[in-house]
């Protein structure tokens, strides 16, 4: 470590406070997802370094201990690929700004930069059948405060594939219950979305609506102690009710059920009833279709029926023939 090289601290207040706040406007999904990769990181350097995280300068930070800071992730904490590169993400973005702000450590902040993604196996995505669904709904015991928003909260979550942040910020204004009652989703990036309601989930959100009373601009889906759910206890609250609906649905005994897999079967459901996919992407909030493109690779359904309407090449496909002197003609070119 040099004396010469900046100290970190003051830099990433600035990234934080400056650069993200400021010059981007970043989301608060994003400024959560960088706070958390650099607060695994700096841990990360006061075990490896034996400094205080106030105490680092820039070189400490250098690519050689990024890789090691990204091998510990995935060997020593079990992250998955996809952890590992949005965590470098993060750093990424940070030595960018480091770049401009600091000219003299361009060296050091090239490096870093050219450290590069990983690749990640594509796997297919997981996602419940209708009745493991109902089972997951039906679920929360409607006798008592806590399961009836427990109901409301999934089955919302099922009918409008919202993201966890997006359910659990949404807010009574969000929910409009008029002739065509629809719901204003708040998602990444600050884009919004307004997704259509069924009537079975207008009708359950209304009575809940009432059971909450005159809080307009109030959370939908409160904790016990009136304030916002964690993500944490939207968890809890999904896994207490698969673990419930078990009993009367015993292929849930299997399958590993989190928020995100509930979104991926409200796509999945909606491709099979045959909804458009650019339609789902919407649905979604997808920025890309190219996202939504993985529900049609994993409904086995769908590739049987195009299977069906192939003939089997034992059955001695018949050739083409035309049937009037025009096709003929051209055919005799």
């Amino acid at each position: 470590m040099t004396t010469t090289s900046p100290a970190v601290g003051p830099l990433v207040q600035a990234f934080f406070a400056e650069h993200l706040l400021g010059h981007k406007r970043a989301s608060p999904q994003t400024v959560g997802t960088y706070r958390d990769a650099f607060r695994l990181l700096l841990d990360f350097l006061r075990v490896q370094t034996s400094t205080e995280p106030v105490a680092l300068r820039l070189a400490d930070l250098d690519a050689p201990m990024v890789l090691a800071f990204l091998d510990h992730l995935e060997q020593g904490r079990g992250n998955a690929v996809r952890s590992r590169n949005l965590r470098l993400a993060a750093i990424r973005s940070f030595f960018r700004f480091v770049a401009l702000r600091e000219p003299d450590s361009l060296g050091l902040a090239t490096r870093v930069l050219a450290i590069p993604t990983k690749r990640a196996t594509r796997t297919l995505v997981t996602y419940l059948t209708r009745a493991e669904m109902d089972a997951i709904v039906a679920a929360p015991d409607r006798t008592a405060w806590a399961g009836r928003r427990d109901h409301a909260l999934l089955l919302t979550l099922y009918n409008t594939g919202a993201r966890v942040s997006e359910i659990t910020g949404l807010r009574r204004s969000d929910v409009q219950s008029g002739a065509s009652p629809t719901v204003q989703l708040h998602g990444k990036g600050r884009k919004e979305r307004i997704v259509p309601l069924w009537a079975r989930t207008a009708r359950v959100l209304r009575a809940w609506s009432h059971e909450l009373g005159d809080t307009p601009d109030g959370i939908v889906f409160p904790n016990a102690r009136h304030g916002r759910l964690t993500r944490h206890g939207v968890i809890y609250v999904l896994g207490q009710a698969v673990q419930r609906a078990r009993s009367r649905c015993v292929t849930l005994g299997t399958k590993r059920v989190s928020p995100h897999v509930i979104r991926h079967t409200t796509a999945m459901h909606l491709l099979q009833a045959g909804v458009e996919i650019t339609v789902i992407a919407l649905w979604l909030g997808h920025e890309s279709i190219e996202t939504t493109h993985m529900y049609v690779e994993a409904d086995l359904s769908m590739k049987q029926q195009a299977l069906a309407n192939i003939a089997p090449l034992g059955d001695g496909a018949r050739r083409f023939k035309p049937n009037d002197h025009l096709m003929a003609f051209l055919s005799s070119l």
